[in-house]
């Protein structure tokens, strides 16, 4: 008969295996948990990285979110397509496209560091004196390659609907580091002329920096020079000889765009807000798109996040108004997102909704 000693070791021995066989499957099923939700998250990111270049999907979203656009502001939506826009055309100024192609890296970085002003309670002048100097942490530097990425994809549909099937119009973080690195060079770029822009205010208050920001942002004549800085930085960046910006040519030639596609081009801004806005997320917090985008869609999403998206989504409209005309920057909503009322704010919320409803439905 055993003894209450060898009865006590039995017990012990069991305990002891029974412990390590639980903790052998527990290990084993949060790793296998673990692989399904990142297999899930590459599937759920390759549909998106698909419909980013799909022409047909990106035509259907924008007939959504112009639909949204009007439902917001309590009117009934037109027809998106007219009998004549298949066939209509709009001429434009060549030179004007040629700076409206520049303006995108100064865009994203005003929208940037706009956010990371807000986030951290510092300056745009702080901001500015980081990126230039080297100095901005490696989030700043993920979030302000976002916000590039965000602005040229916004920009392509406007030089042609076809530029959206190109090899680079992929989600970002499948970006090589190659082309993620063209990106950061535009936007230290546009931070040299910027910071250089603002040195008579680099002392003064937020609202100071930010008025004078907002001066900047609707001044046509400086939007030029932006454009031809940036346009001439980066070709020197890539050691390429910099052609002048502005020719005699260039003031009269013209070029002939497609009223169909340039609807689609100024209705579809919202959809890349929220694309690069999901794809920050999902490097940042490591959640699946679908998580991210039902909490956009049920309006669940923290303030913090919620920011985030209108932000991208004020990145993605103003890189698209210098295509649609020079003036639009001149209008009072075209400012820094400090100035901006939270009607203002709600109008962009409608459409980045809107397109995560419609993106949800495809994962």
């Amino acid at each position: 008969m055993a003894t209450t000693k060898t009865k006590g070791f039995y017990i012990f021995l069991f305990a002891c295996t029974f412990y390590i066989i639980t903790s052998c499957n527990s290990k084993t099923n949060t790793s296998t948990n673990i692989s399904v939700e990142n297999d899930l998250k590459k599937k759920e990111l390759a549909t998106i990285d698909s419909l980013l270049r799909d022409a047909g999907f990106t035509q259907s979203m924008a007939r959504v979110l112009d639909s949204s656009y009007y439902a917001g502001i309590g009117q009934t939506p037109p027809a998106f397509f007219t009998s004549e826009d298949s066939t209509a055309v709009i001429i434009k100024r060549k030179q004007d496209e040629k700076i409206a192609t520049n303006l995108a890296g100064f865009y994203a970085l005003e929208c940037g560091i706009g956010l990371l002003c807000a986030q951290n309670k510092a300056t745009p002048v702080e901001w500015l004196q980081k990126v230039t100097n080297g100095s901005a942490d490696t989030n700043a530097v993920l979030l302000l390659n976002r916000f590039a990425n965000a602005t040229w994809k916004a920009s392509q549909p406007f030089r042609g609907l076809d530029r959206i099937t190109r090899y680079n119009f992929i989600v970002a973080s499948s970006l090589s580091p190659g082309e993620v690195d063209k990106d950061y060079v535009q936007i230290k770029n546009a931070a040299v002329k910027l910071l250089s822009s603002l040195k008579t205010v680099s002392d003064s208050s937020m609202p100071g920096q930010m008025t004078a920001l907002r001066r900047l942002l609707q001044d046509t004549m400086y939007a030029v020079e932006m454009a031809s800085f940036l346009d001439s930085s980066y070709a020197i960046s890539q050691q390429q000889t910099p052609m002048p910006f502005s020719a005699p040519a260039n003031d009269t030639a013209t070029i002939k765009k497609s009223n169909k596609e340039m609807k689609i081009a100024t209705s579809i801004a919202g959809f890349y807000a929220l694309e690069c806005g999901v794809n920050y997320l999902v490097t940042t917090t490591n959640r699946l798109p679908s998580s991210i985008l039902k909490s956009v869609a049920n309006n669940s999403m923290s303030p913090e996040e919620k920011m985030i998206f209108a932000r991208f989504a004020n990145a993605t409209w103003k890189a698209g108004q210098p295509f649609r005309g020079l003036s639009r920057i001149t209008r009072p909503t075209f400012t820094p997102f400090y100035f901006l009322t939270e009607p203002d704010i709600e109008k962009d919320m409608v459409q980045i909704k809107a397109a995560a409803q419609r993106l949800l439905s495809f994962l």
